[in-house]
């Protein structure tokens, strides 16, 4: 009971840190049936992020089964000019550019969602703001100091901190649109939240096919547990 209240308490004070940052994940609507969302989150990854981050873990041509797509408009609409329906999604940035413009090489996006999770990577994406301290003009508030510059800049839009107090004087970061971007906010939520749904999809391809086979496994092991209960009554009935 002590380690249980301990963990609760643990939990709230976790909770207050955050409220007091200013700092709350935005939940992220993933949806790995919607074969639409995931062919726009593929294009959208292709146009804004492949040129620095790769996913050498899939191919072209896994995506375009997946999500039920033609090959030949995998490559017409997706893919980039050249690129073959059995390439990795592979990054066109070299080691040498990327130390050199960022101080350090941008990483494989394969388990990005596994790793920080979807509602992370949806906030992140949605966190950018101008700060002319930083180097790059930008500061993200879910990840500080984020050596990324902001690849959405003119879709959202430019926004500003904002510095303010809750009633128990603790301050937080409010995000304030100065600039609006090329999307409506709706627009630049289902964008972002696309992008998100395709790298969830990446992380695990098989994240469907797992879960509808794995109510199989269950009920297996379910009725394999009753044969082997009838059973144990059987072998030990004259023991006792």
């Amino acid at each position: 009971m002590k380690n249980l209240i301990a963990s609760l308490l643990l939990l709230l004070l976790s909770f207050g840190v955050a409220a007091s940052e200013g700092i709350e994940l935005q939940t992220a609507n993933i949806d790995l049936s919607n074969n639409a969302s995931l062919q726009r989150g593929a294009k959208h990854f292709v146009t804004y992020c492949l040129g620095c981050h790769s996913i050498k873990h899939i191919r072209y041509l896994r995506i375009a089964l997946d999500t039920d797509v033609d090959q030949k408009k995998m490559l017409k609409d997706i893919a980039p000019e050249g690129a073959s329906i059995y390439d990795q999604l592979h990054s066109a940035m070299n080691k040498h550019d990327s130390e050199k413009w960022f101080g350090t090489q941008p990483p494989d996006l394969s388990l990005i969602a596994r790793s920080r999770g979807a509602d992370w990577l949806y906030s992140y994406l949605k966190s950018y703001y101008i700060d002319p301290k930083s180097p790059r003009g930008v500061n993200n508030l879910i990840f500080k100091d984020t050596a990324m510059p902001n690849p959405l800049w003119q879709l959202q839009g430019e926004q500003h901190a904002e510095h303010k107090k809750n009633i128990w004087g603790d301050e937080y970061t409010n995000l304030v649109m100065k600039e609006p971007g090329t999307l409506s906010t709706g627009e630049f939520d289902i964008f972002v939240n696309d992008l998100v749904n395709f790298l969830v999809y990446v992380g695990e391809p098989v994240q469907l096919e797992r879960q509808r086979i794995g109510k199989y496994v269950i009920f297996y092991i379910l009725m394999f547990l009753v044969v082997a209960y009838l059973l144990k009554k059987e072998y030990w009935k004259k023991i006792h």
